[in-house]
């Protein structure tokens, strides 16, 4: 009789080891374990998983953790939670790479030890079970070590009864809660399964998951109207900047802009002789994406500039725009880089109906890819030698996945605490995609989310627990680009709301500035939102000191963001009830409670609004027989409340919003009462 192969194959069991326990429904795992999630260091990593098997065994489950250059594995138990499904977690605390994975068996001593209690207290004879007990101990001393060795090698022993006199001490004995912590110590893990995957956490520095951007142009920092500005005025500007509490100033490219096809003020074709042309049409004789423009300075200016940032709190953010001016030297270096339209020219880009004369896209199907990818590679890891950490990253959505993933995940292997923004204003299939390859925060909708439904539903889509494990949100009301209608025909009270919503909803969130803080809507046209004479095609001059800017309430707001740690991670966020559409009102709170931030803001910036907000007093660890303080930080004043119903009243002509800390009641040894 010949053997089934299957039985020798994979499709049998011969060569198999039995294992009885099944690991499945894993979480987090992105995509069958294709993409890592993301976490930054101190953070946590909770994972769970479906564990079972067959019959009425006990099982033992451990979470298995290593660091990336760390070859073993630490273990930390699993608990049951219910219906089979376990949990456990592990904390990360290096940056780099960590990995994770499971394994669980069928524990005989304590499935054992289960049925004997109940069989003792049912009054049967144990005689026969203490026997099999002894021997699960016997096999544990044969892997333990010294001192457990020698303490299970007795406790065998003493399972060992000759007659019923001895057996309810031995059931003691058995039952002991030493005896089991020993057991635990020296599982039979023969027959483990271990899960089939080891997952992977990119672990990030604060930056990535709490950060607050100041975008601005530097040729506009001249304090001379209609000069051109150098990276030297840029550090006249830091105090500015760091004294409004931003962490990050991000510079669109500092790189020598071309003249062919250059575009004038408003975006015109029809430049004039002093029109500076757009930052974005990177290249020129003067050098491409590794040289400083000349007005702009050196690169021995931008490394002082980087230097003197630090001094003041800040890092500088580059942009990266993989595109090139018709002017650029990989044009005729590397013509093979770029598609060629039927006529011989270079394609310039669009984005039909606009058209983008002075940018030459590269192409990423050409044939000589390889060596393409390895000089963009080279553009980033130039900047990151002069000591650049941040980049953000332009229209990433307009190169392939595999590219990103490549480079993003090479250049934090080398440098982990480099950080991408991925500026991918696109379909969100795609944006989740990039986060997915390896972008640290990403731009999102924010700025055409204005109701209080589509607000909610949004940010109720960006807290999913899948979605936040590997995209980290950054909100920026404008860019450069954006001009939406909300701050077009909102004024100043728009201007207030929409900061305040950005800096409370997300962790991270950035304002281009002076446009932001001077409050800045005028649009090139109606229905437009682009800016009236914008700064991406000529320089501009802003008169920082103006006595209406909103810089003193900007940095009340980033000064409240530093000294509430519940604002400086997203996945806490919970929205509120409240009756009235034209308000909305949501709440952050740290894990243990002991800081809770309350957000209500008038989403209508031209009329008082009213509502009453219900809060889910238990789930804030309030008490609703005691009363609690509610804490301005906006404006300072303090409210007593009682109950989970509280009214707000907000006008928008002062502030459109409020940002409560809420304080619990808590008395002393002396009953004093103070407000915590």
């Amino acid at each position: 009789m010949k053997t089934d192969k299957r039985s020798r194959k994979g499709g049998g069991t011969a060569e198999r080891k039995p294992r009885r326990v099944v690991i499945e429904n894993v979480f987090p795992e992105i995509d069958g374990g294709q993409f890592p999630v993301k976490r930054t260091v101190g953070e946590t990593v909770t994972v769970t998983a479906d564990i079972h098997t067959d019959g009425h065994d006990l099982i033992t489950a451990v979470l298995r953790y290593r660091d990336g250059d760390d070859p073993s594995w630490r273990e930390t138990p699993l608990r049951e939670v219910g219906n089979d499904r376990w949990t456990g977690s592990f904390r990360v605390s290096s940056l780099g790479r960590s990995f994770y994975t499971l394994a669980a068996w069928v524990d005989r001593f304590r499935s054992w030890r289960r049925d004997l209690a109940k069989k003792a207290d049912a009054g049967q004879d144990v005689r026969v079970d203490l026997l099999v007990g002894a021997t699960l101990v016997e096999e544990a001393a044969g892997r333990a070590k010294g001192a457990d060795r020698e303490f299970l090698r007795k406790a065998a022993a003493a399972l060992r009864v000759d007659d019923g006199s001895g057996v309810a001490g031995a059931v003691q004995d058995a039952l002991d809660e030493g005896l089991l912590r020993r057991m635990e110590g020296v599982p039979d893990r023969r027959y483990a399964t271990e899960y089939g995957k080891e997952l992977a956490v990119v672990v990030d520095r604060e930056r990535a998951r709490f950060s607050t951007w100041y975008e601005l142009f530097p040729r506009s920092c001249s304090p001379v109207p209609g000069k051109h500005g150098t990276l030297r005025d840029v550090v006249g500007r830091l105090p500015y900047i760091a004294g409004m509490g931003f962490d990050v100033l991000y510079l669109p490219p500092v790189h020598p802009i071309g003249h062919t096809h250059r575009k004038g003020k408003n975006n015109i074709t029809d430049p004039g002789s002093d029109d500076v042309g757009s930052p974005w049409a990177i290249g020129s004789r003067e050098g491409g994406h590794k040289a400083v423009h000349p007005l702009l300075g050196s690169l021995d200016d931008f490394r002082h500039l980087l230097e003197k940032a630090r001094e003041h709190g800040l890092e500088v953010a580059l942009d990266i725009a993989y595109q090139c001016s018709p002017d650029h030297p990989y044009v005729t270096e590397h013509p093979e880089w770029f598609r060629l339209r039927p006529d011989g020219s270079v394609q310039y880009a669009e984005n039909p109906p606009k058209k983008y004369q002075d940018i030459y896209p590269l192409d990423f199907e050409t044939e000589h890819w390889r060596e393409l990818w390895e000089e963009l590679r080279s553009v980033v890891r130039f900047w990151i030698d002069q000591g650049v950490r941040i980049f953000r990253v332009d229209n990433p959505h307009t190169k392939p996945f595999d590219f990103w993933e490549w480079l993003i995940g090479g250049l934090k292997e080398e440098v982990p605490e480099t950080i991408f923004l991925s500026e991918a204003f696109t379909r969100p299939k795609v944006m989740a995609r990039l986060a997915k390859a390896g972008f640290t925060q990403s731009y999102t909708y924010f700025a055409w989310r204005n109701s209080k439904w589509e607000l909610t539903e949004y940010f109720t889509e960006l807290g999913r627990s899948d979605v936040r494990e590997y995209f980290r949100p950054n909100l920026w009301p404008n860019t450069p680009d954006i001009l939406t209608e909300q701050l077009q025909f909102g004024g100043r009270a728009a201007f207030l709301a929409r900061l305040v919503l950005a800096a409370t909803l997300g962790a991270s969130y950035g304002i281009y500035g002076p446009a932001y803080e001077l409050c800045e809507n005028r649009p090139l046209a109606p229905g437009k939102e682009e800016y009236l004479d914008s700064e991406k095609y000529e320089i501009r001059h802003w008169d920082i000191d103006r006595p209406d800017s909103l810089k003193e309430f900007i940095g009340l707001v980033n000064r409240i963001r530093r000294e509430n740690a519940c604002l400086q991670s997203d996945g806490n966020l919970t929205f509120h009830p409240v009756d009235n559409e034209q308000m909305i009102a949501y709440s952050k709170a740290t894990d243990d409670l002991s800081n809770i931030i309350l957000a209500v803001v008038n989403l209508d910036p031209h009329h008082t609004q009213s509502g009453w907000v219900d809060l889910p007093l238990d789930s804030l660890g309030l008490d609703p027989a005691v009363p609690f303080q509610g804490h301005d930080l906006l404006s300072g004043a303090r409210y007593i409340w009682h109950g989970p119903r509280v009214y707000f009243q907000l006008n928008p002509a002062e502030i459109p919003a409020h940002v409560i800390r809420i304080r619990r009641k808590v008395r002393t040894e002396r009953d004093f009462d103070y407000f915590m």
